[in-house]
C-alpha cells in the first residue's frame, strides 16, 4: 500500500515540476509569447492548481460525511484529478494560445485536486513510524524534481518538438492512477507486529 502511494507522489509532484521548470519555457518557445506574457500566463494554472487542492481537499471530506469508505473518498478526487491532467496532451493538437492555456489550467487543476497524498499519508502510517514515513514519502515526491527536468530536456533535444514532453507529463498522470487502483489497494492504518518482551529476573 505504502509503495503504491510512493508512486502516486512521484507521479503527481512530476506535474508540479514540470509547471515550475519548463512550462514558461514552453509558453515563449513553442507559444511564441514574450517573457511578460509567459510570466503572466504562467500564474493562471498555478491559481487554478490552488483551488482544485481546495476542492480536492472539500470533496474528500464530502465523501466521508455521506458515508462512502475511506478507501473511495480518498481515491475517487485522486482518479478524478489525474484523469484532469492528463488533457495537457491535448496542447499538441490546437493552435489556439486561448486553447492551450484552458487546457493547461484544466490540468493544474486537476493536479491540485488529486494532490491528497499527505492526507493519505496521515490516515496510512504506523503511529510509530509517522516521521520515517512521511520523510520516504517526500524523497520520492523529490526524485521527480530531478528526473521531470532532464527527461523532458532529453526529450526535446532529441526531436526537436515538445510534443513528446507532454505526453511524458500525461502519462506520469496514468501511472499514478494506475498506482492508486491496483497497487493501493484500500487504504488503512498499518499497525506493526506487536513486539514481546520478557522482563529480566532480578
Amino acid at each position: 500500500m505504502l509503495v503504491g502511494i510512493y508512486i502516486g507522489q512521484f507521479c503527481i509532484n512530476t506535474l508540479t515540476t514540470f509547471f515550475l521548470t519548463w512550462f514558461p519555457w514552453y509558453l515563449v518557445h513553442v507559444r511564441h509569447m514574450s517573457i511578460l506574457q509567459a510570466g503572466l500566463a504562467a500564474s493562471l494554472p498555478a491559481l487554478s492548481g490552488c483551488v482544485g487542492g481546495i476542492l480536492g481537499g472539500a470533496c474528500s471530506d464530502w465523501l466521508l460525511r455521506r458515508g462512502h469508505s475511506l478507501t473511495f473518498a480518498r481515491k475517487a478526487p485522486i482518479i478524478a484529478g489525474m484523469l484532469l491532467s492528463v488533457t495537457m496532451i491535448a496542447c499538441n493538437y490546437t493552435g489556439r494560445q486561448a486553447m492551450v492555456m484552458a487546457l493547461m489550467s484544466l490540468a493544474f487543476f486537476g493536479k491540485g485536486f488529486g494532490a491528497l497524498g499527505w492526507t493519505v499519508i496521515a490516515d496510512t502510517s504506523p503511529k510509530e513510524l509517522a516521521g520515517v514515513n512521511g520523510g520516504v514519502f517526500n524523497l520520492f515526491g523529490n526524485l521527480s524534481t530531478i528526473t521531470t527536468p532532464t527527461v523532458i530536456g532529453i526529450l526535446v533535444a532529441k526531436t526537436g518538438s515538445f510534443n513528446d514532453a507532454l505526453i511524458f507529463v500525461g502519462a506520469t498522470a496514468l501511472v499514478a492512477i494506475f498506482s492508486y487502483m491496483v497497487i493501493v489497494g484500500e487504504i488503512k492504518r498499518l499497525e506493526l507486529p506487536a513486539t514481546s518482551t520478557q522482563g529480566a529476573s532480578a
